[in-house]
């Protein structure tokens, strides 16, 4: 079984009672709502991550103001050829201030929009898990940066 890990950086930012999403296109063509982040370059400190991948996904320079938590994933899936990945995905959440710049959508990239939605809309919308884990870090703020396990 072929082992991966991918560790990567999001931002939970909201502003006026609105939380900034960006549209994820995955492999497949379907598309959900994520928070914007993603993977980690070799060698890049989180941090810097968040910010990179924040701005190329929406345009906006953010700053990151606290690290909420760390969202630990795995699962199966299969891989060409038969066989199969064990797939680990470190997913580290800050809470993002807007800083500057201007809402855009990516070009070229994993997404396709960029959008700011109401707090209240979130939950109707075609979304990844990412996105209440999130908000779930952001509204509790657990102060060892992790969520209880669903029973």
């Amino acid at each position: 079984m072929h082992k991966e890990l991918r560790v990567a950086a999001y931002a939970v930012c909201v502003r006026n009672g609105q939380l900034l999403l960006a549209r994820w296109v995955a492999g497949d063509g379907s598309k959900r709502w994520t928070l914007p982040g993603g993977g980690m370059d070799h060698g890049e400190d989180p941090y810097d991550t968040v910010i990179r991948e924040a701005d190329e996904e929406t345009g906006y320079a953010i700053e990151p103001v606290a690290l909420l938590g760390i969202d630990s994933l795995r699962r199966r899936y299969p891989r060409k050829l038969g066989a199969l990945a064990d797939f680990h995905g470190l997913r580290i959440v800050y809470e993002g201030r807007i800083a500057g710049g201007e809402l855009r959508h990516e070009q070229d990239g994993s997404t396709d929009l960029a959008a700011w939605h109401a707090l209240d809309a979130v939950p109707g919308l075609d979304r990844v898990g990412l996105v209440d884990i999130g908000l779930d870090l952001w509204r509790t703020r657990p102060v060892d940066g992790h969520l209880p396990t669903p029973a």
